[in-house]
């Protein structure tokens, strides 16, 4: 643990489900100050309830409704469903200026969630810069992780493509990515989205042909 995770906050809206809980969990973990948020303030305490037992004393986690963690945070993931992606943006649009979103969204559309179905934007994390404007970074990631290999401790062999609207903001993701226990890798810019966010539908066929549930993505060939 260091000073800078001691004072950067992150918020997590949508914490309340599986893959913003296994997030939490990990970065609540590496030292971070995590906040929770959700549209239900009484499950955003539930939930960091819930990870503050299975973590014990000594982390920091709150949880609280989207704004006001989007409020607090320095940097925003976004882990809702796709169907409640835009409502979440525009009611924190202007809590998220000047600042980074990590979205972690998958443009998943039922009942053909193995079939890749981009939206009219090109990817849901383009989507999220139209809706933000320039004042905010996005960034894509964590769209190719199980929640399976979150809540726990174990080393994950999977690895995380990021992509984003500018390198600084890219590397500050990957730092996060790091501090989750996995391999990131600067895969570029937004516009690269669309390729991260549309493997999620290719796993998720490999996971239903294979008997798996957490395949996943890992880049060879390169020293890091």
């Amino acid at each position: 643990m260091n000073n800078s995770q001691l004072l950067l906050k992150i918020a997590i809206l949508g914490g309340t489900g599986k893959e913003g809980k296994g997030l939490a969990y990990r970065w609540a973990l590496g030292g971070y100050h995590v906040l929770i948020g959700s549209r239900s303030e009484e499950k955003a305490i539930t939930a960091a309830q819930e990870i503050q037992g299975m973590l014990g004393e000594g982390i920091s986690i709150a949880g609280m409704d989207n704004a006001l963690a989007a409020k607090e945070a320095d940097i925003i993931v976004l882990t809702v469903p796709y169907a409640a992606h835009r409502d979440t943006l525009e009611t924190v649009k202007e809590q998220l200026e000047g600042k980074i979103l990590v979205d972690v969204t998958v443009p998943l559309v039922p009942p053909k969630v193995a079939t890749v179905q981009m939206p009219a934007a090109g990817s849901a994390a383009q989507e999220a810069r139209q809706i933000l404007g320039e004042g905010v970074e996005v960034c894509a990631a964590f769209q190719n992780i199980s929640h399976e290999h979150l809540l726990g401790n174990e080393g994950v062999e999977c690895d995380v493509l990021v992509t984003g609207t500018s390198k600084d903001a890219r590397s500050e993701v990957i730092k996060l990515v790091e501090a989750a226990g996995l391999r990131g890798w600067d895969a570029g810019p937004l516009e690269n989205s669309v390729v991260v966010e549309g493997l999620t539908s290719v796993l998720i066929g490999i996971n239903k042909k294979y008997g798996s549930t957490h395949a996943g993505i890992k880049i060879t060939g390169i020293s890091k």
